[in-house]
């Protein structure tokens, strides 16, 4: 490990300690840190698959029902009858703070059904109807799996910064300041035993 390019000096010496010491106690909060980001994040990471398999199954159900309902009706009456919304809804976005990460926060502030469905009675069976229902069910849902998923990303973004930083402690600075320690230590050392020598010199002569 290549050492600092620093004076051998006590001063030196002293501020070399003081930032390994502050390297040593960083390194072992964001250790901790990323320890339970990890738990949080393995956590999250679970409720976001049981939530993802329960969207994946019922929107296979629903397509399923729409097929079923585009199979009773002529195609360009059930791709003009199912483009028309439905409902309407208004979505409220703020923020959530996940061991001071900022994700996103989703909630349904209102729902507005059109009024009657959004095609003719006469024109659509009562399977459409059906799938129009369960599509309204189904949105809930999705957007709670958009919230959780997102928050997965930013959470995984996080913990490999926060990987970086504590490697970078552990195998470059502070192993670079340990080195540095030691290369000073050892340089005084060597001053202080040839000064002794100079005096004994000296005295000697005297």
């Amino acid at each position: 490990m290549a050492r600092l390019n620093v004076n051998p000096t006590r001063m030196e010496l002293k501020k070399l300690k003081g930032r390994l010491a502050t390297a040593v106690r960083g390194h072992k909060l964001l250790k901790d840190k990323s320890d339970e980001m990890i738990r949080r994040f393995t956590l999250l990471l679970r409720e976001t698959k049981t939530l993802r398999d329960e969207v994946e199954k019922d929107l296979s159900a629903t397509l399923r029902q729409f097929s079923l309902a585009r199979s009773l009706t002529p195609a360009h009456v059930a791709e003009a009858a199912f483009a028309m919304p439905s409902v309407s809804v208004t979505v409220d976005c703020e923020t959530d703070s996940i061991m001071g990460i900022d994700v996103p926060k989703l909630a349904i502030a209102s729902s507005q059904r059109v009024k009657g469905l959004p095609y003719a009675y006469a024109e659509m069976t009562g399977e459409a109807d059906y799938s129009v229902e369960m599509v309204e069910g189904l949105l809930p849902k999705m957007i709670a799996l958009a919230q959780s998923e997102k928050a997965v990303r930013m959470l995984a973004s996080e913990i490999e910064r926060n990987k970086r930083r504590v490697n970078a402690l552990e195998y470059v600075m502070i192993p670079q300041l340990q080195e540095t320690i030691k290369y000073i230590k050892d340089k005084l050392d060597e001053n202080e035993r040839a000064a002794v020598v100079r005096l004994m010199k000296v005295k000697s002569k005297a």
